[in-house]
């Protein structure tokens, strides 16, 4: 299976979506992305820490992202070291060398840190003190975040297999496998535990879900057909991770639609045509998306109804969309962070917390926005109403 580098997704996006030559009808350059222009601000933003967790991974489009969980921030850089900090403060509390190349995580849960790396080897922490509990070697790349249970640490791996490994030892229990296409982009959907089922999308266009005890088959959905003369135009991914909410099931795919499905049969209870690489996020009355060509877009999340299309950071290559507090915040290519309107999707503020980008989603904790860029250095954000 051959992958799509990451820098190339705008050009492609709109390769696959206008059916347009990369040059366009006119031989005119691809278009580039949007300049900022000047916002009237209602909140002010201020730096609370930065902390720097590696070396940099720039341009190897790698899920490492921070999780938060009571009162710490748990935080991976490529060149293998795992971090766990005051989430207020971001003063270390511990850090541990994996002597790995990291790609995918943390994960956090069950008293356990995991941690996927491009040779995939899944290696699990302590979360107390980060000392190593086990590792496992998988069949390849590990480029989604882990998901926890007390009974099983899912994994997805490039190639197209999901695992269940044992919490205590890291042992296999069961895996479950979908044939990637020939040609697909870099990345993959990470597995949501939801009860009893484990919910993942894959490279081939189909959103699944399988018994958490045993990995049997539950339910299969097709939502990406792939159609075209060329190997990109047949591009079908599921790479944004499926949000689970309730009785609900959210996922969108690269020229494919985002789907409402119903988290125990699968059915298919809203459909709306929209194709995205970035992903989504869900809350209570709304789902937030963004676009393959980083329009960031608010649904109705009963109706799939359209309520607000946010155009001006068009193919600055976003982030997928986050809620924290009483906003919406994406990240971008040149190291910018957008805060949005949740209910006029207008801007609240925009910060540029560094000069590289932010690849993975913001993470809220409470008032905090929480992100990652590029260059592994991690920022910590408060926006507070301007007085």
């Amino acid at each position: 299976m051959r992958t799509v580098p990451a820098a190339w997704l705008g050009c492609f996006a709109l390769l696959c979506l206008g059916g347009c030559s990369l040059f366009g009808d006119d031989d005119s350059p691809v278009e580039p992305p949007a300049e900022l222009t000047d916002i009237e601000p209602t909140l002010s933003v201020r730096e609370a820490w930065d902390y720097k967790a590696g070396s940099g991974s720039e341009k190897l489009g790698l899920a490492l992202r921070p999780t938060v969980e009571g009162g710490r921030v748990f935080v991976a850089g490529h060149d293998g070291e795992v971090h766990s900090l005051d989430v207020e403060t971001g003063k270390r509390r511990w850090t541990t060398d994996t002597e790995l190349a990291l790609s995918a995580g943390p994960a956090v849960g069950q008293g356990l840190v995991v941690v996927g790396s491009s040779d995939g080897l899944v290696t699990a922490l302590d979360a107390a003190d980060g000392t190593l509990r086990w590792q496992e070697q998988l069949s390849g790349e590990v480029l989604a975040a882990p998901a926890l249970s007390p009974t099983a640490v899912v994994v997805r791996t490039v190639d197209g297999r999901l695992y269940a490994l044992a919490p205590d030892t890291g042992r296999p229990l069961w895996t479950a496998e979908q044939r990637p296409p020939r040609l697909s982009l870099r990345g993959t959907a990470a597995p949501v535990v939801a009860g009893d089922l484990v919910i993942t999308a894959f490279d081939n266009g189909k959103v699944a879900a399988f018994a958490l005890r045993d990995g049997e088959p539950r339910w299969e959905q097709t939502l990406s057909i792939g159609r075209g003369r060329t190997e990109i135009e047949r591009l079908m991914d599921l790479d944004a991770t499926p949000q689970v909410i309730g009785p609900d099931v959210y996922v969108v795919g690269f020229r494919g639609r985002i789907v409402n499905l119903a988290l125990q049969s699968g059915q298919v209870l809203w459909v709306n045509d929209m194709s995205s690489h970035a992903g989504l996020s869900v809350d209570w009355t709304t789902v937030y998306v963004t676009d393959a060509e980083d329009a960031v877009i608010a649904l109705n999340r009963s109706s799939g109804g359209e309520l607000w299309r946010q155009g001006a950071l068009r193919l600055r290559r976003l982030t997928a969309p986050t809620a924290v507090g009483r906003s919406v915040v994406v990240g971008d290519f040149e190291g910018w962070l957008h805060w949005l309107d949740p209910v006029t999707g207008s801007f609240r503020a925009r910060h540029r917390a560094g000069k590289s980008a932010f690849v993975t989603a913001p993470v809220g904790a409470g008032e905090l926005v929480i992100a990652q860029d590029e260059n592994d250095r991690v920022y910590a954000l408060r926006a507070e109403p301007r007085g």
